[in-house]
């Protein structure tokens, strides 16, 4: 398969995994409730932590594991093969055994473990291919972004029709998912895929290799950073935004659905130029701009006194999310050895899962504490103060220009 028909098709299993996902978002309220949560605010939180506390544990065990068995197909496959089946057992076993809770949260974390695979991997073949990393970031962003778009107002609608619907939908994405996946021929040794890594055999400790990848390349930290906080700030509208919109605006799902997707439409529409505008201006201008605005638009979502004033903050979010997700990620592609790609964007991925946990706990601790309008202007204030204290780091980095646009 050509390098431009793998992208597309990488792409599209990225945008599946992100469609599953974001769908149970706009009504998790009403989703733990079905499941047998007695609190909205309190389970709901613990409820989408779950999911994120395993793609923290098992991001870099997927990578590590697909650097070395050389492959990366039959692990997005089985991983999505086994998420696609722990979206149907929340579905079926609560209603058919009442289980407690924690054991709805259980089972939750092990879909979780299943899901990050398609996702994390989908990324690191995405890596592999020719065409600029700026280019193939970008095409990665984009499905995320088209996958979060069209799943918030999707579940919106969903949840209007039964709680439980939007499980069996994500279910279905994750299957489709996974038989993308069996159309992507592996990466050539030529490509810096992971056949070409003779050491990546030797990497069987993910977590392990993740921290030896990072003392090895310390530059990495960079973009981690930005991945961890950037994602901070997704798990923090995915909870707290969710109900904020929920709660300040008596707003019904299908409206929360449209909220979010006013974020992730343009989020999804801007990222793959934006990444290739990357590839010819560097990375430092539009992570750095791009972070520090984004979090001025955070805290301005915070404040708008109105659903359509609060829809443009949105819009102005997602443009700003645009310019600096491709960036960052392309960052790690620079960065990393051939050999270390896989591991590297697993690092990536758990930093980033840290983040959207510590935004899914962190927010929903400081909004039931201090209420939405403090937990917004915290969120908004650490973006920025991230881009602010980072600079000097990324000015001072030396990223080879020719590995841009090698092919």
């Amino acid at each position: 398969m050509s390098d431009r028909r793998a992208r597309v098709v990488l792409a599209l299993v990225v945008f599946s995994v992100l469609l599953a996902q974001v769908l149970l978002y706009p009504g998790v309220d009403r989703l733990v409730g079905a499941l047998g949560a007695t609190t909205d605010l309190d389970a709901s939180m613990w409820f989408l932590a779950a999911e994120f506390a395993a793609f923290v544990l098992f991001a870099g065990v997927w990578g590590a594991a697909s650097d070395a068995a050389g492959r990366r197909v039959p692990f997005i496959v089985a991983g999505a093969v086994a998420g696609a089946l722990g979206y149907a057992a929340l579905a079926v076993l609560p209603r058919a055994f009442a289980p407690s809770f924690e054991a709805v949260l259980l089972l939750r974390a092990l879909q979780g473990a299943a899901t990050i695979a398609p996702f994390s991997l989908a990324m690191t073949a995405l890596m592999e291919l020719g065409g600029g990393h700026g280019r193939n970031m970008g095409a990665a962003g984009i499905a995320i972004g088209s996958g979060t778009a069209l799943g918030a107002p999707l579940g919106g609608q969903l949840y209007g029709v039964s709680p439980f619907l939007p499980l069996w939908v994500a279910a279905a994405s994750l299957l489709l998912a996974g038989g993308l996946a069996l159309f992507v021929g592996e990466p050539s040794p030529a490509r810096g895929g992971p056949h070409g890594d003779e050491g990546g055999a030797r990497r069987r400790d993910s977590l392990r290799e993740v921290l030896a990848g990072l003392r090895r390349t310390p530059a990495l930290g960079v973009p981690y950073a930005f991945g961890f906080v950037d994602r901070l700030t997704a798990g923090f509208f995915a909870l707290v935004g969710t109900l904020y919109f929920r709660t300040a605006f008596e707003a019904t799902p299908a409206t929360t659905g449209l909220l979010l997707g006013a974020f992730f439409v343009p989020f999804a529409l801007l990222q793959y130029p934006l990444g290739v505008l990357s590839d010819r201006v560097g990375r430092t201008a539009p992570i750095v701009a791009g972070s520090a605005l984004y979090g001025v638009g955070v805290m301005l979502v915070g404040v708008a006194p109105t659903v359509p004033l609060v829809a443009v903050a949105m819009v102005a979010v997602g443009v700003l999310g645009a310019l600096m997700a491709p960036a960052t990620m392309a960052l790690v592609t620079d960065l990393a050895g051939a050999g270390e790609r896989g591991t590297a964007m697993g690092g990536f991925n758990v930093f980033g899962s840290v983040g959207f946990l510590v935004g899914i706990v962190g927010g929903g601790t400081a909004a039931d504490a201090f209420g939405f309008g403090t937990a917004f202007l915290l969120a908004g204030v650490l973006e920025l103060l991230l881009a602010l204290a980072t600079l000097p780091f990324l000015l001072g980095l030396e990223v080879d220009r020719r590995a841009l646009f090698a092919r």
